[in-house]
């Protein structure tokens, strides 16, 4: 292993053509192939980190695939298995975690796939709010975390001092006083937000210790129901939508739509994930920081703790066994510390193991780049209650797009807040008892 990520991802085009070379001349590769929905310049770190790996051993080859969004990379690996042609290992979004979990034939858990090919795995590695998320009720890890983001409050320093905002905004009621001063100061907006279901109602929910259903969010049990249509959550998203008649809030779409606006300096704060950090520091004309999601005073008094977003590395069955020795290796190389200390560098996703957290201290990342530890903060505020470790619902990738249908409702005014959720929650609670019936 690599002193310094960085220097050996430079030369590793050479490094992997040199070994691949040597293999060739003594025994063919194995490869491994890897589906993922990794685009643009996330994608070609995935390669480089493929790549890495290809160039540390000539066994095994790691072959990345880039096959669409997080939706589209679930539903063609789900296809391919049903079809005998899968790939050995898919990156799948959280959301999607109920959903892999049914899958029992298909599904090879990571954490028996390393035992049986006799290469340690230790959990205590890993930052609790990052594995728990992904363990079953016995605490097997399903499994292997990679990109683990959760949301920020992004904040734009130079329009901050043009407005003359002192204060970097703690609460809502402080943002909605921000945004006022944006707007006077002739910003087009105040604020806007990105991935709404995760930021406004999965996050906001967690982040007050609010449940967003029944049974643990899901944890507990198939039989759950949703909850997040109480007036905690009804009460924030009546107050932005109020807010838009003074442009307080611009909404730009459902997932990173709305990033342009923030980026173009029409709103002077953004919330949305801490893995947009690679893109705003290679794309922002100005100065810019981020900082813990606002919270609601008048629901508490303190914030509890928010929740990871991003996607996990699924392993399918139905491969020679000892494909599976490389996978394993693979997996272990990709959790090491210095593989996830640049990962999270790069990217600005959480550092997934406490010694990739700890290196980059020793490195002096956060010194150099202050704020950029605040995701791995935020999720480490407080030990995750029922309410705040995650959502496991099924059918809940659909039940996203449902949650959005109704927020869009109330941004147009078709609908009140109230309106919005109670629907959102009737219509999410149908899928679920369908899930609950097909997985019994």
């Amino acid at each position: 292993m690599r002193r310094d990520l960085k220097k050996t991802i430079l030369s590793i085009s050479a490094v992997a053509v040199f070994s691949a070379g040597l293999a060739a001349n003594s025994w063919a590769t194995t490869d491994i192939q890897w589906w993922h929905a990794m685009g643009g310049v996330n994608g070609e770190r995935v390669n480089k980190i493929a790549e890495s790996f290809n160039a540390s051993q000539e066994e095994f080859k790691i072959v990345p695939v880039y096959k669409g969004n997080y939706t589209e990379t679930m539903t063609a690996a789900i296809a391919s298995f049903r079809a005998g042609k899968h790939p050995h290992i898919v990156q799948v979004f959280e959301v999607g975690t109920a959903t892999m979990m049914a899958a029992k034939g298909a599904v090879y858990p990571v954490e028996k796939m390393m035992a049986d090919s006799g290469i340690k795995l230790d959990k205590s590695a890993f930052l609790p709010a990052v594995i728990s998320y992904y363990q079953t009720a016995d605490g097997e890890l399903l499994s292997m975390p990679f990109n683990s983001s959760t949301p920020v409050l992004w904040y734009n320093k130079d329009a901050f001092a043009k407005a003359g905002i002192t204060e970097i905004p703690k609460t809502w009621p402080e943002v909605t006083a921000a945004s006022k001063k944006l707007v006077a100061a002739g910003y087009k907006g105040g604020f806007s937000f990105g991935w709404q279901s995760w930021v406004m109602i999965e996050n906001y929910s967690a982040w007050h210790n609010i449940p967003m259903g029944t049974k643990e969010n899901g944890f507990a049990g198939l039989d759950t129901s949703f909850t997040f249509n109480n007036k905690d959550v009804t009460n924030i998203l009546a107050s932005i939508a109020k807010g838009q008649q003074e442009n307080l809030f611009l909404y730009g779409g459902r997932r990173g739509d709305s990033l342009p606006m923030f980026i173009n300096q029409e709103v002077g704060m953004w919330i949305n994930s801490s893995a947009y950090y690679g893109g705003i520091k290679k794309q922002a004309k100005f100065a810019f920081g981020q900082t813990m999601l606002p919270y609601s005073p008048d629901v508490i008094d303190k914030p509890q703790n928010s929740i990871i977003g991003g996607a996990t590395l699924w392993v399918l069955k139905g491969h020679a066994k000892g494909d599976y020795r490389g996978v394993s290796q693979f997996m272990s190389y990709l959790s090491s510390p210095d593989v996830q200390a640049w990962w999270h560098q790069e990217t600005g996703y959480v550092p997934i193991t406490k010694a990739a957290y700890e290196l980059s201290k020793k490195e002096g990342f956060y010194d150099k780049n202050p704020g950029t530890d605040t995701a791995i903060k935020q999720l480490s505020l407080n030990t995750p209650t029922p309410n705040s470790k995650g959502v496991r619902f099924g059918n809940f990738v659909q039940v996203r797009d449902i949650i959005n249908e109704e927020m869009e409702a109330i941004w147009n005014g078709s609908k009140t807040a109230t309106e919005a959720m109670d629907d959102a929650v009737r219509r999410g609670n149908k899928l679920l008892r369908k899930f609950e019936k097909a997985n019994r």
